[in-house]
């Protein structure tokens, strides 16, 4: 296998070593124990710093922080209005605008953070652009653009013609479009390493390779356990994504499939020759999305999130690392792209993604104190610092707006048990993506592909944005 096929990733590589942080080795007392020190976990912990800056904080990550999809995603920070219509189907128009407008505020937020803090990650709110790829896709962002237009924020999705998306971004391929103007991006490796070591400069304690075995409840308090001690605690906050799919409580929520992305060598004559010199990040509208945006030295980051289901929570290694999914990836490349035939792709990695059945994050109280926050299906990088918010105040029982969002413990959903999560879902996958495929080619899809990709909507599942 090529040495340019990690599962480490270009942004881990390219961000370079944090500083660790040693594994716990005696037990521990706080008054927050939080699991995970992704995104999730880290934002967690500088907001209950924030609110509350005496409390006693310990964060255990069963690897090094921001190691893991933190640190390896497409670094797409949107907020939530793609995904209006189906915040207001299932709570209702306040409700939705509630977390919707939380989700902006959050990417704002991010920006205000790499600044007032000093991190270098790449942060620019340059908006991000949908674009349709095929006749089946026209009008993919039609649902958002009237449900942010009905609910008083018209400029949070704005219509594109033709024209106007191949004035930001000329490809053979796009069609019309929507720009959502105040979304950003980052180097992911980059702003999850700056938040863990600012968390450890406000006094959280950070314990690095350091699997919390099982946290539940002992004699009144939490206890989390590890190899080599335990931590006792007030509250906790479990934020360890698809590791999360080895607690029986979560087995019926969340699904755990991989997404994968290559990096080409620095092009900025072929940006200049496609005029996507203005930063935006960019998606197609299908299910089985690709994503890509640049960075500042002249690359293009390409991502597809049609990478294969996991079965269970254990990914096998191949949510990583998949050389015929990223042979696919760079296929897909050059479709959209063609100027890029003959350029180097230098780097190409994955890694897993919890998904929930509704598409949307989600923050449940798996026992008395203990919260977990989970579900991004491939968009967290600005919804985790929502979420982060919300599970601090739970932890910290502050009882306001945060606490109170939509997505907290909201109504059931289920996904089905294993195996059939496994098998039906990689059925269904297959024919979602031969069905988009045959409509980017012009071709009728077959009737068993449009049946098995009609199947997750028949059982309240939701695909796509």
């Amino acid at each position: 296998m090529a040495d340019w096929h990690t599962a480490r990733g270009y942004w881990l590589e390219e961000a370079g070593p944090a500083r660790s942080a040693p594994p716990l080795e005696t037990d521990r007392t706080a008054d927050v124990l939080i699991v995970g020190g992704g995104f999730t976990g880290l934002w967690t912990a500088w907001q209950i710093k924030r609110i509350e800056p005496a409390t006693r904080v310990v964060l255990c990550e069963a690897g090094a922080c921001g190691d893991g999809p933190s640190g390896r995603n497409g670094g797409f920070a949107n907020g939530m209005w793609f995904s209006l219509p189906t915040l207001r189907d299932r709570f209702g128009d306040q409700r939705a605008l509630a977390v919707a407008r939380a989700a902006q505020a959050s990417v704002d937020e991010i920006g205000g953070f790499c600044r007032e803090q000093g991190v270098d990650a790449w942060y620019g709110q340059d908006g991000y652009m949908q674009v349709s790829t095929a006749p089946a896709f026209d009008g993919a962002w039609e649902a958002a653009a009237a449900a942010c237009a009905e609910l008083g924020e018209p400029g949070a999705c704005r219509r594109l013609t033709a024209a106007e998306v191949r004035q930001r971004c000329e490809s053979p391929v796009f069609r019309a479009g929507a720009l959502y103007p105040r979304a950003a991006t980052v180097q992911p490796a980059r702003l999850v390493h700056g938040l863990a070591e600012r968390v450890r400069g406000r006094g959280v304690e950070v314990f690095e390779h350091t699997p919390v075995r099982h946290v539940g409840r002992r004699g009144g308090v939490v206890v989390g356990v590890t190899a080599n001690g335990e931590v006792r605690a007030r509250r906790a906050v479990i934020a360890a994504g698809g590791a999360e799919l080895g607690q029986p409580v979560m087995r019926r929520r969340l699904t755990l499939t991989s997404s994968h992305m290559v990096i080409t060598e620095p092009v900025p004559d072929v940006l200049e020759e496609i005029g996507w010199t203005g930063r935006e990040c960019i998606t197609d509208s299908r299910a089985m999305i690709h994503y890509f945006r640049t960075t500042p030295d002249g690359r293009i980051a390409f991502g597809w999130g049609g990478g294969r289901i996991v079965r269970g929570h254990r990914t096998g290694g191949r949510a990583e690392v998949d050389p015929g999914i990223t042979e696919q990836v760079q296929h897909h490349l050059i479709r959209i792209f063609p100027a890029l035939r003959g350029r180097r792709v230098e780097h190409a990695w994955g890694g897993p993604i919890d998904v929930s059945p509704t598409h949307l994050p989600m923050i449940l109280e798996l026992d008395a104190g203990i919260w977990a926050g989970f579900g991004y299906t491939g968009h967290g990088v600005g919804p985790s610092h929502m979420v982060g918010r919300s599970l601090a105040s739970l932890a910290l029982d502050v009882g306001d707006d945060a606490s109170r969002l939509a997505i907290v413990s909201p109504p059931p959903h289920h996904v089905p048990p294993e195996p059939f999560r496994f098998v039906g879902g990689s059925l269904i996958r297959r024919a979602l993506v031969a069905k988009e495929t045959a409509h980017e080619q012009g071709r009728a899809p077959s009737r068993l592909s449009r049946a098995l990709a009609a199947i997750p909507a028949r059982i309240g599942i939701h695909i796509g944005r």
